[in-house]
């Protein structure tokens, strides 16, 4: 009796799991088969039907008449000479005092002996602390200046460039040492 109740048992439990088995790919079934291949099929065709080629024109050479028009070219007469007044004093003042760049041919930007343009950057700070690099390097960026970071044996070095022309990165120095209080250094910028 033991034997047909354990078997009982085994057969209960393998009806259920069939029964188990049978709701879940019923409940499955619809989610995998809900006709969308049914629904693609059916699409409507969005492309406009191609353009009619357009007639050739024809025309009849014995039914234009053309004259021929003459044009008479006159010479044109020296027109009454300009009189330009003077500029106002303030105005030229204004163009004298005007405070103008470097001279091209001086900030020009050139290269070196190995073929490489040379650029400048401006080192701002030297820390032993990368965390004080990254602070001053968040503050520079939010602000809108290129700004890297560079690190070297024990140091970490904060630079703004590179700029192709010295002279950019002088005024950038003197507005860096104004805000931050910072006084930097323009040196020769390099890969590493």
């Amino acid at each position: 009796m033991a034997d047909s109740a354990s078997l009982n048992r085994g057969l209960k439990r393998r009806l259920v799991g069939a029964l188990a088995l049978v709701v879940i790919s019923l409940a499955i079934t619809p989610l995998l088969f809900d006709a969308a291949g049914y629904k693609e099929r059916q699409l409507e065709n969005r492309i406009p039907p191609a353009p009619k080629p357009f007639a050739p024109l024809s025309v009849n050479a014995t039914s234009l008449d053309v004259e021929a028009a003459v044009i008479e070219i006159q010479s044109a007469s020296a027109a009454e000479p300009v009189n330009i007044s003077p500029a106002p004093a303030a105005v030229e003042e204004a163009v004298r005092s005007a405070e103008l760049g470097p001279a091209p041919a001086i900030d020009t930007p050139s290269l070196d002996q190995d073929g490489l343009p040379v650029a400048w950057a401006l080192q701002l700070a030297s820390f032993r602390d990368e965390r004080n690099a990254r602070a001053l390097q968040a503050d520079l960026l939010k602000d809108g200046y290129k700004v890297y970071i560079r690190r070297s044996d024990s140091l970490v070095r904060v630079y703004i460039g590179p700029e192709m022309q010295r002279s950019r990165l002088e005024s950038l120095q003197e507005s860096i040492k104004t805000k931050y209080s910072l006084d930097g250094m323009i040196t020769r910028f390099s890969v590493e």
